[in-house]
């Protein structure tokens, strides 16, 4: 069994792999931060979503990386969590 590492070490050999994973590393920072803030909070997945009018489902494919967020669904779970979306 490979661990993350090696998969990663040999991923980025591939022309291309490098440059596409750094290219979603901001998607993916925001991800995180908010998932772990919602579970800092103590929400449940079912309960933030109930909170701001979405979907269980709709937040667990956000917080897997399997949709293409906008801004205001962004903004939805942050505005939930009590939080404020900064940019810089």
């Amino acid at each position: 069994m490979k661990t993350l590492a090696d998969l990663k070490r040999e991923l980025f050999k591939r022309p291309g792999v490098r440059k596409a994973y750094a290219e979603m590393q901001p998607e993916f920072q925001i991800i995180s931060k908010l998932a772990l803030a919602r579970a800092k909070k103590g929400f449940s997945q079912r309960n933030l979503a109930r909170k701001i009018g979405i979907t269980q489902s709709a937040l667990a494919r956000f917080e897997s990386g399997n949709t293409n967020p906008t801004l205001s669904f962004i903004q939805k779970i942050t505005s939930g969590l009590g939080l404020k979306l900064l940019v810089k």
